[in-house]
């Protein structure tokens, strides 16, 4: 237990809780595993390519679309919702496809995997070599202070940061010091600590492929006097992030730190049709941190399997967020203070 339940968590990577977290055996460890026949599980594991290749061109094409209604409208009433609407497709949907094909179990294919999945990298601002080990690391150490570099809700909560990385301000800020350390040929202290040796050189490439790609679009930008090119290459990620913000506090924000069961950490929502396709089955998240290796499209089918041995999943965005608000509210002042599902009792 933390002593003084005001005192600031250190969270950094290289800080004493990484240590802490090996002594308390949490580093690596055996994780709670709802049962599931191995029958079950090889047929929910199969991946295709059709299934993945449709939903992929369908947010591509309405991307594309989206984009091409924000150049026909552009200075008029209409270029202001035609942003929303590209941006959240840009900035947003493209969350889900580079978490999906970064676990390359979105499709069959590795090419197409890693195609989409440093498109949807760029269109994110994630370096993606290091992002790729970044994520592997939150699913060996969920949640685990000291460990785990994407948690996202650090105790004491400060509420002008999640306001602020609804457009993306602090997360894109961190990331381009990524990229001058790339830029440089080396890794931030943080990304050398779980991107292996062999991995630095392609993450510095990446990383300056994606410099490039930016100082390029700044440059038509100024070269046309236009800020066309920027809100349709770049800025989307900065205003179009906040659904990705929403969706992504569902998934941990207010549950327990430095558990190593995911029925405790982590938690799954219903949602409708067109937010399941925009989040590719992501709200079904608890399921995924279980089996990770379950492609999206077969989230569903892991849920009715496992469903009564896990916490019932929310109903809808709104009912969740009753219980997120309240929670972070009292961790602004209590680091211990967190919500503890109630378990089966099988």
């Amino acid at each position: 237990m933390i002593s003084n339940p005001t005192k600031k968590r250190d969270y950094d990577l290289t800080g004493p809780e990484s240590a802490r977290a090996i002594e308390r055996g949490l580093v690596g460890a055996d994780w709670y595993h709802s049962p599931v026949s191995r029958e079950a599980m090889l047929e929910i594991m199969r991946r295709t390519n059709g299934r993945c290749a449709f939903d992929t061109i369908l947010w591509l094409g309405l991307t594309v679309l989206a984009g091409w209604w924000v150049v026909v409208s552009w200075i008029s009433w209409w270029t202001l919702p035609a942003m929303f609407v590209y941006g959240t497709l840009y900035g947003s949907a493209s969350d889900a496809r580079w978490h999906e094909c970064g676990h390359r179990t979105a499709f069959k294919s590795k090419t197409a995997n890693l195609v989409v999945y440093h498109i949807a990298s760029f269109m994110d601002v994630r370096e993606p070599v290091s992002w790729r080990w970044s994520h592997n690391r939150h699913h060996a150490d969920t949640i685990i202070v000291g460990r785990d570099p994407e948690i996202a809700y650090q105790r004491p909560i400060r509420f002008w940061r999640i306001a602020a990385d609804m457009f993306g301000i602090l997360s894109t800020w961190a990331e381009f010091k990524k990229y001058a350390a790339n830029v440089r040929g080396r890794l931030t202290p943080a990304a050398a600590d779980f991107v292996p040796a062999r991995e630095v050189a392609r993450a510095v490439f990446w990383g300056r492929v994606h410099v490039v790609i930016w100082l390029a679009t700044i440059a038509t930008s100024m070269a046309s006097t236009s800020l066309l090119p920027l809100v349709l290459i770049g800025l989307p990620s900065l205003y179009g992030r906040w659904l990705l913000v929403v969706f992504g506090t569902t998934q941990h924000a207010g549950l327990a730190e430095d558990v190593l069961d995911h029925r405790l950490n982590t938690r799954s929502v219903h949602m409708n049709p067109i937010l399941r396709f925009l989040y590719l089955n992501m709200n079904y998240h608890l399921e995924h941190h279980m089996y990770p290796s379950v492609p999206y499209y077969n989230l569903p089918s892991l849920h009715a399997l496992i469903r009564d041995d896990l916490p019932p999943a929310h109903r809808g965005l709104v009912r969740t967020y009753r219980e997120i608000f309240p929670t972070l509210w009292k961790q602004r002042r209590d680091v211990e203070y967190d919500i503890r599902p109630k378990l089966p009792t099988s």
